[in-house]
């Protein structure tokens, strides 16, 4: 028990502190991915809920691919494809032999990709739940429609929307994981790392699970509280 307490310390011997720092790396990179699918999301939502038939088409094809196809095959194409794409410009450039993508900007680049069309859905979703005297209140007002938007339809938006967005979250914090297939050392890969170093698997994948339960643990509360601040005057 000792020989465990020391390889999770602080000491000269523990990985506490590599094992923090990366737990703090996924949850920076899941932060930037879900921001950036919040981004995405709202775009193809908003392209879903178009009168015209494109936008409609081009989102509709959007969530459809990246709900269908493997996270990791979505990291794969991205981090690769990018890769060739640098290397051939950089080629043309007059800089030879090969250029990577960087691995933070990928991995954030993927789960938003992932993420916005989960999160597409739910804003979707979330506004035809509305009722459609807001927006007609809103035209007897002669409301302009980014008053509209940001006044009446937003705030009623978003608290119907977070009980799915919370779920989105809990979808990326595990994606975060996948991305130690490029290179990045994040929790998961972190925990591979200590393992192989110390041969003890078991000791360092129960302090990453500990570790991603608290970063769930916490989210889900935050988001708990976000719905109740979001709710708050409304008849139950």
């Amino acid at each position: 028990m000792s020989e465990i307490f020391a390889l999770l310390g602080f000491g000269p011997e523990g990985w506490a502190a590599a094992l923090l720092l990366a737990a703090g790396l996924t949850l920076v990179l899941s932060l930037a991915g879900f921001a950036l699918g919040a981004l995405f999301g709202a775009c193809a939502a908003a392209g879903r809920l178009s009168p015209w038939r494109l936008p409609r088409l081009l989102a509709q094809a959007y969530g459809t691919l990246f709900r269908g196809i493997p996270d990791l095959l979505t990291i794969y194409l991205l981090y690769f494809g990018g890769s060739v794409a640098l290397t051939g410009f950089s080629h043309l450039v007059g800089i030879e032999g090969f250029v990577g993508m960087p691995t933070f900007a990928t991995g954030t680049l993927a789960i938003g990709i992932i993420s916005g069309a989960y999160q597409c859905e739910v804003l979707r979703g979330a506004y035809l739940a509305i009722d459609k005297g807001q927006f007609e209140a809103a035209r007897a007002l002669a409301l302009p429609p980014w008053i509209t938007l940001s006044r009446v339809i937003a705030p009623q938006l978003l608290r119907v929307a977070l009980p799915g967005l919370g779920n989105v979250w809990q979808l990326v914090l595990k994606d975060s994981a996948l991305i130690s297939v490029i290179g990045l050392v994040e929790l998961m890969r972190q925990a591979q790392i200590a393992a192989g170093a110390t041969r003890e698997p078991f000791v360092f994948y129960t302090a990453a699970a500990a570790l991603y339960f608290l970063i769930a643990s916490v989210s889900t509360r935050v988001f708990r509280h976000a719905e109740e601040w979001s709710s708050r005057g409304m008849v139950r």
